[in-house]
Parts: C-alpha cells; structure tokens; sequence
C-alpha cells in the first residue's frame, strides 16, 4: 500500500497524543478522528486539521489502521467492529475487561487475517531498551508505579489501570510461567482498589513484587531487576537508569573484601533512552507490522495473558478484603 491511511478512535488525553504523532509519521495519513463527545471531537480535529468522522462507520470507511483509545468498557465493540472491516486495529492496555472480551477480540482478528497489536506502551520505553541487553533470568523484580488521583482510568481497579504496565513487562521479560500470585490491596477514593500489591512467583524460582497507586502525592515509575550478574534500576518516567556488576576478576563471591574498596570492585553502566517518545516507536512498529515490515510488537494473546494475570491479581484482592471484613 503506497500510503496507508490511519484513524484515532476516542480523542481524550491518550488517543489525543495517538493522533498528534500520527498526524506527521512518513508514507500514512491520518484520515479522520471520531470520539463519541462531539465538543471534544470538534476541538481535537480543528487543533491538528484533520477530518471529524461523525460516527464509528464514516470513520472505519475511511481508514486501512486504527487506534482504539476508548474507555476499557468499549474495547470489545470498537475493535471488533474495526476488525469485522477488515481494518487494523492497535487496542489500548488493557486489551478488555474481561478474558471473555478478549477472547472475542482475538477472534474477530484471527478470522480478519488483520494486524492486532495492544497499546502496552512502556515495552518501548528507552531506558527498557536501553537495559535489556545486560537482562539475564532475573530473579528478583521490584516495581513501584505511583501517581496522584484523577478523573482518567477510574473506570478499572489501578491494577488495570497502572499495575497492567508492569505486569506486562514482567512477564515478557521473564518468560516463565506464573506458578503462584498473592495480592493486597484497598479502595481509597473508588469503589474498587486504588492501591494495591501484588508478588508473583514464577516457574524456576523467580519473584516479582509490584506496587501500584493512584492515590499518591507523587509520581514515580520505577522498576528494579536482580540477577546473578548485577543489579539493574530504571528510571522509567526519567527514561534513565544504571546496571551495576562485579567488574570481572575482580572479586570472587563469598571471599572476604575490603568494603572501602567497593568501587574497585562494583562497575556502573549508565543506561538512558535515545530521548524517542515511547508512544511514536509503539506507532512505528504497529503501522511496520501493518505494512508486514516486522512483526507485531505486543500481540492480542501478550495482552490477554497479562489481562489474565491482571484479572487474578483483583480476584485476589477482593477475597483478602472480604476476608477482612468477615473478620
């Protein structure tokens, strides 16, 4: 296809920022916006000039690729619609709400032949890409994602919401089986958890512990990899980081050292990003893997795996604060 003609569904924050950066990639065209909220539609097409579909049909007529931003709820009839018209579709995280939504959006794909990648952004994170080659089975993982409370993402528990994330790229990264999940969490200002943990073992004898919160005074997103060969911590909100390791030969595990000596012996490898926004290369590699130029970054059945594992985590969570409650 000489030029390949792309659509935003859902205007808010996110779908805004999808708009913005596809509204100027090379050999596409954003050929229409829709959002289900005519002022915002008006407002967003008139700030980036491009064309306000009136509705979900005018704008999949219109369109080879589309990016679903809308509410979690409306994943399952957005995507499938786009997917029945033959029209390649990036989901936002979380790929649906429940496992049998997904699994609907999967089929809908599978008998498309069409391109379904989820919206798990921060697998393109520079300081992510950055570390991932001195990544080797770690054993340990730590994450905190943090962030004061507000009105977007309400819709889901934070585990949906902000854990999600994480959980994504624990699990990619691990590439071992959940073999064991325990969680706590409560609700704040919601009806369902705003903050939450969750420690996840894995086959082989790897742990993760995450922490999630949209009640916090302060951002943070951080995530922390242990392993034989060093220690690694990422900045992600910063998109900066360090590895830390032995420097070779100069120290044996479990032989006595002299702890004034400890840079002499631990080696520190700054990593940082190319400075490339997370959700431009996430738009890359869908729209390449559209045009069959490389293969689908996120797949539907990544993002059904940590929407089961998500799913888990809450299930969890409500048994412990009825537990409570019963107490």
């Amino acid at each position: 296809m000489a030029e390949l003609r792309t659509g935003v569904i859902g205007v808010g924050s996110l779908g805004f920022h999808h708009a913005r950066l596809l509204n100027g990639v090379p050999g596409t065209m954003l050929a229409a916006v829709y959002d289900i909220r005519g002022d915002r539609l008006t407002q967003v097409a008139a700030q980036l000039g491009v064309r306000a579909a009136r509705s979900l049909d005018e704008l999949l007529a219109q369109v080879d690729a589309c990016i679903v931003a809308v509410p979690t709820e409306a994943h399952e009839a957005v995507a499938v619609a786009a997917l029945e018209r033959r029209v390649h579709v990036l989901v936002e995280k979380p790929i649906a709400p429940t496992l049998d939504a997904a699994d609907r959006i999967l089929a809908a794909a599978s008998a498309s032949d069409c391109t379904l990648q989820i919206g798990h952004v921060e697998r393109f994170n520079g300081a992510l890409r950055a570390c991932e080659p001195y990544l080797d089975a770690p054993l340990f993982v730590e994450s905190h994602r943090l962030a004061p409370f507000g009105p977007r993402g309400t819709d889901v528990a934070v585990v949906l919401d902000l854990m999600i994330h994480d959980l994504d790229l624990v699990l990619s990264l691990m590439r071992r089986d959940v073999t064991s999940v325990a969680a706590v969490g409560v609700p704040v200002l919601t009806h369902s958890p705003d903050i939450a943990n969750a420690r996840l073992e894995f086959d082989g004898g790897g742990v993760a512990n995450l922490t999630a919160s949209r009640v916090s005074l302060e951002r943070m997103r951080k995530i922390r990899f242990f392993q034989r060969s060093g220690y690694i911590s990422l900045d992600l909100a910063a998109s900066t980081g360090e590895y830390l390791r032995v420097r070779e030969g100069s120290f044996e595990p479990g032989t006595p050292f002299n702890a004034a000596r400890l840079e002499e012996i631990i080696e520190r490898v700054p990593l940082r990003g190319d400075g490339r926004e997370p959700l431009a290369v996430e738009l890359e590699r869908f729209l390449a893997a559209v045009k069959g130029e490389a293969p689908v970054a996120v797949t539907g059945e990544e993002g059904r795996r940590a929407l089961a594992v998500a799913l888990e985590i809450v299930r969890r969570i409500e048994a412990h604060v009825l537990a409570r409650n019963l107490a």
